[in-house]
């Protein structure tokens, strides 16, 4: 009676892994799960009052945190302006509706995203736009701003003005704002994006940058000297950053081709657009150089677009990261509208973890836009937080592996209004705030007789800053459970243990 029962056991394992035959590789216990959220052109920011704003920002962050996110890349400076008190630069109109117009009642929306992810566990990365200024020709600039007052220092193009990149004042300034940012916010990261100079536009390139180029080409090619150009505030911001607080990481997502082969054998099987020779943006010269932290590449293509294939992207970008880390960025609504014939899967999610699993030099990946998740398109947020980001991550480790920080003491149960609490506690920091002072704590349960590894992420059961964690209501169901806690770093390096076990 025993073989009919196993052998539909052994069909409907067939039957699924005809559904399914590319199962994604387990979730590891380092990752960097991120999402951009950003505000430019997303007008439901400036309909919001103060209290609205606020309990958005809470929203986006709790269902980041429920799909699995480890880290928000916060949309700070979209165009020359700010989403946070800034006396460089005037409030965003994309918050309030109009440029200079301060919020009512006020309020630093970067400060309290800042203090609401890392609540959260989370990593808060600011991401600025460096050189845009106007997105639009309707845009409005008051009297007093440098483009009015300096105009040779900007160029327009498409509509659109932006800072010239060859000159030094406007380097200058905007490593001022990224100092300012980094000096008084308690930012993980600094991220730029993919606008260097200008996209071509109904097929011209852009080529309004004739008077810098007389004044300081000095006969170099046109390219190399844009180049030139942008590599010099890479540099420069890398400086800035790690001269104020080295810990600190410095993150560009850069458009998902650097070359085509058919313009440079170092280049991808690809044949659209290209950083070097349409933004003159040689990414890969910043992660040689060490002027970068990490790249998150924009693969917002399907897996097997002719012009870009994401599929063969991803290896290429892994196979040139140059010392650094390397996550994909990967649009959302683009990989739960196709499906891949390969794997007959009904999208493409299922593919695109796995590849960033499998490759080497990936770490993790950054889903375009924050917001489709959120909205849990096509069940894309359902997926992550069942499946693919199901256990908790810590994002990667940074730094010497010879520095760890110290670990936490004192763990104890606590009983609080009925409820069982694991508290410790915290290891002291150092005087001035250092890269290896603890600033998140991990947490690890293991049931009676279960064996004992940290390196298994289903046994995390909190990423926190604080130093107590709920465990139960009824603490006898406890006994005989042992817990570990350790410490991260503001690199995320991890202390040893220290362990609890309930009696």
């Amino acid at each position: 009676m025993k073989f009919p029962t196993i052998l539909f056991s052994i069909i409907a394992s067939l039957i699924s892994f005809a559904a399914y035959p590319s199962a994604v590789q387990p979730n590891p216990k380092r990752e960097f799960r991120g999402a951009w959220l950003h505000v430019i052109g997303q007008s439901q920011w400036q309909n919001k009052s103060t209290s609205q704003a606020k309990q958005y920002i809470i929203d986006q962050f709790d269902k980041l945190v429920d799909a699995g996110c480890n880290a928000v890349i916060f949309q700070v400076r979209p165009t020359a302006d700010a989403l946070y008190e800034s006396d460089l630069e005037p409030w965003s109109a994309w918050l309030t509706g109009k440029r200079g117009k301060a919020p009512s009642p006020m309020w630093d929306p970067m400060a309290f995203a800042i203090e609401e992810a890392h609540k959260r566990g989370m990593e808060f990365h600011a991401w600025l736009n460096p050189y845009r200024v106007t997105s639009s020709p309707k845009d409005v600039l008051p009297s007093s701003h440098a483009a009015k007052k300096e105009p040779y220092r900007f160029v327009k193009f498409n509509g659109q003005t932006f800072f010239d990149p060859a000159y030094q004042e406007n380097r200058d300034f905007i490593c001022e704002v990224i100092d300012d940012i980094t000096k008084r916010y308690d930012v993980d990261a600094i991220h730029i994006d993919d606008y260097f100079y200008p996209y071509p536009a109904a097929g011209k390139k852009f080529d309004a940058d004739q008077d810098s180029y007389a004044k300081f080409g000095n006969g170099m090619n046109k390219g190399d000297w844009r180049r030139h150009n942008v590599d010099l505030l890479i540099e420069q911001i890398h400086k800035t950053i790690k001269s104020r607080k080295p810990w600190v990481r410095f993150g560009v997502s850069p458009f998902g081709i650097w070359r085509n082969k058919s313009c440079d054998p170092r280049g991808s099987h690809s044949s659209g657009l290209q950083n070097y020779d349409d933004l003159y943006a040689d990414v890969l010269l910043w992660a040689k150089k060490g002027w970068i932290d990490y790249m998150a590449p924009q693969l917002y293509w399907n897996l097997d677009t002719k012009a870009a294939p994401s599929r063969s992207l991803a290896k290429w970008w892994s196979d040139n990261a140059n010392g650094v880390d390397v996550y994909i960025g990967q649009d959302v609504k683009r990989t739960m509208d196709v499906a891949d014939p390969r794997n007959n899967d009904r999208n493409e999610l299922d593919t695109k973890v796995r590849l960033s699993r499998e490759l080497p030099n990936v770490q993790g990946n950054v889903w375009w836009h924050g917001y489709w998740v959120t909205g849990n398109y096509k069940g894309a947020a359902d997926s992550l937080a069942l499946k693919y980001q199901s256990t908790i991550a810590l994002p990667p480790a940074y730094g010497s592996e010879n520095v760890r920080p110290k670990a936490p003491d004192g763990l104890h149960l606590e009983k609080r209004n009925g409820k069982v609490f694991l508290s410790w506690h915290a290891p002291d920091v150092n005087k001035k705030p250092d890269a290896s002072d603890a600033v998140r704590f991990v947490v690890y349960q293991f049931y009676k007789g279960e064996k004992t590894d940290i390196e298994d992420p289903q046994t995390i059961i909190a990423l926190t800053p604080c130093t107590s964690v709920l465990l139960a209501d009824d603490g006898d169901e406890l006994k005989g459970h042992r817990f570990y806690v350790t410490s991260l770093d503001r690199m995320n390096r991890e202390s040893s243990p220290a362990v609890y076990t309930v009696k």
